[in-house]
């Protein structure tokens, strides 16, 4: 009988599913992951490549990590915290801020705008436009 040639490379290693779904409730990152786990981030890579198990713990695990995350939200939220409460309303909701200026001249009068102002506003900026603009000429600038 022949003896076997050796194997190359790294002994292959098993992947802990239980542990792999874990890592994901706390939302770690592939770094991490593979860090924990004693691999490359390769290896990690190659892991999703090849079957989806290892990328399905991962994901369930990251989804239960959300899910607790929005349960303790939602317990400071019923406690009485108010920057929860504002916060969760512009996630959750799509609430947001709205913030009006108006500009108005002495005593809240309207500005008083000279004659020929706003043309000369717009030539100036027309100059400035000009300037940045590339040579359509092909020459050089």
């Amino acid at each position: 009988m022949e003896p076997k040639p050796p194997k190359r490379g790294r002994p292959k290693t098993e992947i802990n599913l239980e542990v792999v779904e874990k890592l994901g409730l706390l939302q770690c990152t592939d770094i991490e992951v593979a860090a924990w786990l004693g691999v490359t981030t390769r290896t990690i890579e190659l892991w999703r490549a090849k079957g989806e198990e290892f990328d399905v713990a991962l994901s369930r695990g990251k989804a239960k990590g959300r899910i607790s995350i929005r349960r303790q939200q939602i317990r400071l939220l019923e406690a009485g915290n108010a920057t929860m409460g504002v916060w969760l309303g512009k996630q959750v909701l799509g609430q947001r801020d709205i913030v009006a200026n108006e500009i108005s001249g002495p005593d809240g009068q309207p500005i008083a705008i000279e004659r020929g102002a706003t043309e000369a506003l717009m030539a100036a900026l027309d100059r400035i436009v000009a300037r940045r603009e590339p040579d359509t000429e092909g020459g050089a600038e």
